[in-house]
């Protein structure tokens, strides 16, 4: 039975909470939580235990190293902010442990070096839990692709819809400072990059983007004659009638994470999106050249009517394409079940010179169309083959953000980014 010690006991943990404690409690165990907040790994420990696994010692941020040498857990799953995860990763692996972290990796290439050196350096293992490549959808693009259904894949488009639900959210917490997220080109677009990395079966090569703050932040909100503003939800007479407002004291999970955890460290998750001090980008375009010579132009928008993707591979022998509605949510909000639910999706092939025909996609249940059931029975199960080679090692994970961190590098400078410029050295 392997033993996991979790770094970070917010909402992006509690995937792993239920999976560990629940369906996979005879494969593994936990044995230690790490957090900066008593009260979140108190919150961890009573989930836990209703699923009746034995609480577990506690650890702050500075005990890390006690941590370990304590409890010696074989694998670290690293869920903090994004911009600590290289510090966890790296100091696991030179304490002897195997890591599982979330998208993204890291934030930064210098980050990326570091992570990348300490395996190379220690000989563990780094794997990173794409979700997404797991979904039956988008394991059927690759499945479609890797036959040839369309030929040579010569050109992607793909456009990502945020709506005014989840997209929101990432303008009321700590991913609103670019400095903790890499903004959505690093923490959310992660996701998407991969899949096409994943998809095309190659790399990146060439990045460059545009992006500004448009729909979110005071000023934008001024611009278009909002004239009441709050700091943040909780207590807040102008925020009860705000469609924008995210009210905690509704929520148990939210309430017992956040809320009640406020007195701690003063992080408050309920921030106005309306607000000063948001640094990342709602509005994103970004052109990818491929190692294999495929060309994407993708486009990101973190406020739209719907949640979901559109999109369209150009090929040799004809066209793909994917049109995709997922229901909206809001992390911690409610069962994550729902979270990346599918409410319809569709795929047609049409071929040069033949009918177009529609592709049938057999759903399960659970997040993301069944796929981080999937997902979690390859982390945490018994080996089975899998010939799609969903699995993300430390280099899928790199690949990705490399084209998130060259394209927030070509926003500061309006100038294309060549990933080998970046020199990570893989």
């Amino acid at each position: 039975m392997k033993k996991y010690a979790l770094v970070g006991t917010g909402g992006r943990a509690g995937l792993y909470l239920q999976a560990i404690a629940g369906e996979y409690r005879t494969r593994g165990a936990f044995v230690a939580f790490c957090d900066t907040n008593r009260t979140r790994m108190e919150y961890a420990n009573r989930l836990i235990g209703a699923a009746g696994h034995d609480g577990v010692p506690m650890y702050t941020a500075l005990e890390f190293d006690r941590m370990i040498t304590e409890t010696r857990p074989d694998t670290v799953i690293v869920t903090s902010i994004d911009r600590t995860h290289h510090r966890y990763i790296v100091r696991a692996m030179e304490l002897g442990c195997d890591v599982i972290s979330e998208k993204p990796m890291t934030i930064d290439e210098e980050k990326c070096q570091a992570i990348i050196d300490a395996i190379n350096r220690t000989g563990k293992s780094l794997r990173v839990t794409f979700n997404y490549r797991y979904a039956p959808h988008h394991s059927k693009i690759r499945e479609l692709l890797a036959a040839g259904a369309i030929g040579e894949v010569f050109s992607v488009h793909f456009e990502w819809l945020l709506n005014t639900r989840h997209g929101a959210d990432y303008f009321r917490r700590w991913h609103r400072d670019k400095r903790n997220s890499g903004g959505l080109l690093v923490h959310k677009s992660t996701h998407h990059f991969d899949l096409v990395n994943f998809w095309l079966n190659s790399e990146p090569e060439t990045v460059y983007a545009q992006g500004d703050l448009r729909f979110y932040g005071k000023d934008n909100a001024e611009s278009r004659g909002v004239a009441q503003f709050y700091s943040r939800a909780f207590g807040s007479e102008a925020a009860a009638e705000d469609p924008f407002a995210l009210h905690m004291d509704q929520s148990e999970p939210l309430r017992e994470l956040y809320l009640n955890a406020e007195h701690e460290d003063g992080y408050y998750r309920d921030k106005s999106v309306f607000d000063d001090g948001i640094s990342i980008e709602d509005v994103m375009g970004v052109m990818v050249r491929y190692k294999n010579k495929a060309i994407m132009t993708y486009s990101m928008n973190a406020y739209l009517p719907w949640e979901g993707l559109n999109v369209v591979f150009n090929g040799s022998r004809g066209r793909l394409e994917m049109k995709l509605v997922e229901t909206s949510y809001v992390n911690s909000g409610g069962e994550k079940e729902l979270e990346g639910a599918i409410e319809s999706c569709s795929i047609r092939v049409f071929p040069l010179f033949a009918a177009p025909y529609d592709v049938p996609v057999d759903f399960l249940a659970g997040g993301h169309g069944g796929g981080d059931k999937v997902m979690l029975a390859d982390v945490f199960g018994a080996p089975a083959p899998d010939p799609l080679k969903r699995a993300a090692s430390y280099r899928d994970g790199a690949m990705s953000i490399l084209t998130g961190i060259a394209a927030n590098r070509s926003l500061r400078t309006e100038l294309p980014v060549h990933i080998r410029d970046l020199a990570v050295k893989l």
